[in-house]
């Protein structure tokens, strides 16, 4: 990483440019277009009033449904030539890990997807969900309300999934839940024979772990589109249930209303939320685009989060830099469309829900973390 690297050459004026690092492209291309929607709303709303810290918002987008080592080097030439002061977007781990290697510590990244835990990385922002708060508690949820204790992990092979699954599966030691097998398929996978092949012979009481009755859904974009349609072909939805914390509206569009029986997802905000912060965005972003919007989904809103936190460090501290970054200290609480944010360390701790799909759309059944 380079820790020790000198600060990028700053451009003048008052435009703040920020690399805007969203998929547009591969598996999770699926959610760009409402990362995309949510960035600009974000940004046309600070420009109207005084921008961040009075300098008006310029998104630059970089494509990160790209190999991670190409995203980084895109990212890098940017911050390298001044060109950026800030990066910000949602993309998958893996992605992360690479451009953290090639600017961490040179500027802020506010990173917004769902991760498996703390990067230490100066000026680095892990501002989505977590495992302790998001996929263990909806499972303790699921045991309780659904009997659900016997999981198959299902995941793409990055560190993402494989990390998360380490910790769900630690936790849940000396639990009534536990983890039975893992599986971990690559980026792009469309076929889920051999995965559900295993699945059918274990949830009928025999084959891997002797049987599974849930399924922690650590797959991406389109592949998660197709695990579900193949996982509803062959009715294994009536025995077994789904949880993820990656699935969205996006998802459910893309499988279709008939592939979602027994599906849990558990996200900080899910379309239709119905919480009063969640209803202001929802309100301004529909009267925005229109009817045919993307979905206002928790991967979109993550951006809209992260452009806004940059804002509220701006707020705080009149810039955005390392320096900038060292103001925001544990327990500094601000508000947003998922609720009361409260930071510790680089992380934030969020309200989340679990979720169940219904068709087409999700039906928030229980909070299952608040923010303390």
């Amino acid at each position: 990483m380079n820790h020790g690297a000198a600060p990028p050459p700053r451009p003048s004026g008052d435009t703040l440019p920020i690399a805007f690092v969203v998929p547009l492209q591969g598996p999770t291309g699926i959610y760009g277009p409402s990362c995309l929607a949510c960035g600009q709303l974000a940004v046309e709303q600070l420009n109207a009033a005084d921008g961040i810290a009075g300098r008006a918002v310029e998104l630059v987008v970089v494509d990160a449904g790209r190999s991670p080592e190409v995203v980084a080097e895109e990212v890098g030439a940017l911050v390298d030539s001044g060109r950026v002061e800030a990066v910000a977007g949602w993309h998958i781990s893996a992605v992360r890990v690479a451009v953290t290697r090639r600017i961490g510590g040179r500027v802020v990244y506010a990173y917004a997807a769902m991760h498996e835990g703390r990067d230490d990385t100066p000026g680095v922002f892990m501002l989505g969900e977590r495992p302790v708060n998001q996929l263990l508690p909806a499972a303790r949820w699921m045991r309780e309300q659904l009997g659900v204790g016997r999981w198959a992990v299902v995941g793409n092979d990055y560190v993402f999934p494989r990390v998360t699954a380490a910790t769900a599966r630690a936790a849940l030691q000396g639990t009534p839940s536990e983890i039975v097998s893992e599986t971990y398929v690559p980026l792009g996978t469309t076929d889920f024979r051999g995965v559900l092949d295993a699945l059918e012979t274990g949830g009928a009481g025999g084959g891997v772990g002797g049987g599974v009755d849930g399924v922690m859904m650590l797959l991406m974009g389109q592949d998660a589109v197709h695990f579900n349609r193949q996982f509803a072909r062959r009715g294994l939805g009536e025995t077994i249930h789904r949880l993820s914390p990656t699935v969205e509206e996006n998802t459910l569009l893309g499988g279709g209303a008939g592939a979602h029986e027994g599906l849990y997802a558990a996200a900080a905000y899910f379309d239709r939320l119905g919480t009063a912060e969640s209803t202001e965005l929802d309100r301004a972003y529909h009267q925005r685009f229109g009817p045919w919007a993307p979905a206002l989904n928790a991967v979109g809103e993550s951006c809209y989060e992260a452009i806004r936190f940059l804002a509220r460090m701006g707020q705080v501290s009149g810039r955005v830099d390392l320096a900038a970054a060292a103001t925001m200290s544990t327990g500094h609480f601000y508000d947003s469309p998922r609720g009361l944010m409260r930071l510790d360390g680089n992380l934030l701790d969020q309200d989340v829900y679990v979720a169940a799909a219904n068709g087409l759309e999700f039906e928030v059944q229980e909070q299952i973390a608040r923010t303390t």
